[in-house]
C-alpha cells in the first residue's frame, strides 16, 4: 500500500512538472522610441502593444500563431500582397465603441476628414503601468477623449499573455472609469475586435456595402479567393455569416493557412454586462464581440443603455484563443473555466 502511494505521488509530480514545462516563458521588450512593447513567448514574437501618435487608439499588432504565421491583417501599417484595404480603423486587436456620449470611437482613423473629427473620439495613450513577465501581464493606461481633448473615460487595460507551444491566449481586462457623466448607447460598432489575415475571410462572391455608426458607406469588393477559407461557428452550432448578431459565450473562426489548420476564438466572460455578447463578426475579416449592441442586433432584445457618473467604473473581460483544430468541447471547456 505504501509503495502504491509513493508511486502515485511520483506520477502526480511528474504530470505537474510536465504541465508546468509546457507553459511558455513570456518576455517583454519595451521600445519607447518605437512606441511599442513587444511580447515574446519562448523567444518568438507573439505580438506587440503599439501606441503610435498617429493612431486614434492603441492595439496589439501584429499577432502571430505559435508556428509564426500572421493571424492579423497587415494593412494599413504593413500591407501585404492581395489584402483588402477597407476599414483603415481595423488594426490588430483593439477595444473601443461606436457611441459614447454620441461620439464614435470605433470608426476613427486617418481617413476621417478634419471637418468630421468632432463626431469621433480618440483613445490617448498615457503610460505603461506595469510589466510582469513571470505572470505574463502588461498593464496600460489611456484616456478616451473628444476632439478638444476633454476626457470622458480613463482606461486601465490588463493584458495576460500565455502559451503552451501550440495554443496561445490573450486575456484583456478593461476597466473604464468615468471622468464626467458618460452614456454608452447601444451600437453595433464594438466592442473588442480583430482584423484578420486573408486566410480567415469567407470567400467573396459579390461586392458588399457596410454603413458605420455615422451612416458612412464602405464598399468591400469581390477579391481573389485563393487560400481564403475561413468558417465561423459559435457555441450554439450556428455557422458561417449567420453568427453575426447572435448571442453566444464564444465564437470561433477556423481556417487552413499554408497547410496548417488554425482556429481563432473570442470568449466572453460571465461577469460582463449583457453576457453572452452579440457577435459582430463579418466574412471580410472583421471578428468582433459586442456586449453593448442590444436592439441594433436583435429588435426583441432589451434596450442597452449604461450611464456612468463621474468616478464610477465598468469592467469587461475577454479572451482570445489561437490554436489548431480546436473542437467545440475544447472551447466549451475554456469558456466554462474563464473566470
Amino acid at each position: 500500500m505504501k509503495t502504491f502511494c509513493i508511486t502515485a505521488i511520483v506520477l502526480l509530480l511528474a504530470v505537474t512538472i510536465t504541465q508546468a514545462a509546457k507553459k511558455e516563458k513570456v518576455e517583454f521588450k519595451n521600445d519607447e522610441s518605437g512606441k511599442k512593447v513587444e511580447v515574446y513567448l519562448s523567444g518568438k514574437l507573439f505580438t506587440a502593444y503599439i501606441y503610435p501618435d498617429n493612431m486614434e487608439k492603441q492595439s496589439l499588432y501584429p499577432i502571430m500563431s505559435a508556428s509564426g504565421k500572421f493571424i492579423t491583417r497587415g494593412f494599413p501599417l504593413n500591407p501585404r500582397p492581395f489584402e483588402r484595404t477597407d476599414h483603415p480603423h481595423h488594426v490588430g486587436l483593439w477595444f473601443n465603441f461606436g457611441d459614447v456620449n454620441g461620439l464614435d470611437f470605433w470608426n476613427n482613423s486617418y481617413a476621417i476628414k478634419a471637418e468630421d473629427k468632432p463626431k469621433y473620439g480618440t483613445i490617448k495613450f498615457r503610460k505603461i503601468l506595469s510589466e510582469n513577465p513571470a505572470k505574463g501581464t502588461l498593464v496600460t493606461n489611456a484616456d478616451w477623449v473628444d476632439v478638444k481633448g476633454n476626457v470622458l473615460l480613463n482606461e486601465e487595460a490588463t493584458y495576460i499573455f500565455e502559451g503552451d507551444g501550440s495554443t496561445r491566449t490573450i486575456e484583456r481586462i478593461t476597466k473604464l472609469t468615468a471622468k464626467q457623466t458618460v452614456t454608452f448607447n447601444e451600437n453595433k460598432e464594438g466592442l473588442i475586435g480583430l482584423r484578420l489575415d486573408r486566410t480567415f475571410e469567407e470567400p467573396s462572391t459579390k461586392p458588399e456595402k457596410f454603413l458605420d455608426a455615422n451612416g458612412i458607406e464602405t464598399e468591400v469588393p469581390v477579391m481573389n479567393n485563393n487560400g481564403v477559407n475561413g468558417v465561423y461557428r459559435n457555441a450554439e452550432g450556428v455557422k458561417g455569416g449567420d453568427v453575426w448578431s447572435k448571442r453566444s459565450p464564444w465564437v470561433a473562426l477556423r481556417g487552413v493557412k499554408d497547410g496548417e489548420v488554425m482556429t481563432v476564438a473570442i470568449l466572453d466572460n460571465k461577469a460582463n454586462p449583457n453576457y453572452p455578447a452579440w457577435s459582430h463578426a463579418r466574412g471580410y475579416g472583421l471578428f468582433a464581440t459586442n456586449n453593448l449592441g442590444g436592439r441594433i442586433f436583435d429588435k426583441n432584445a432589451a434596450e442597452v443603455k449604461i450611464v456612468l457618473k463621474p468616478g464610477e467604473t465598468i469592467t469587461f473581460k475577454h479572451k482570445i484563443v489561437i490554436g489548431g483544430d480546436l473542437t467545440d468541447a475544447t472551447l466549451n471547456n475554456l469558456s466554462k473555466n474563464f473566470k
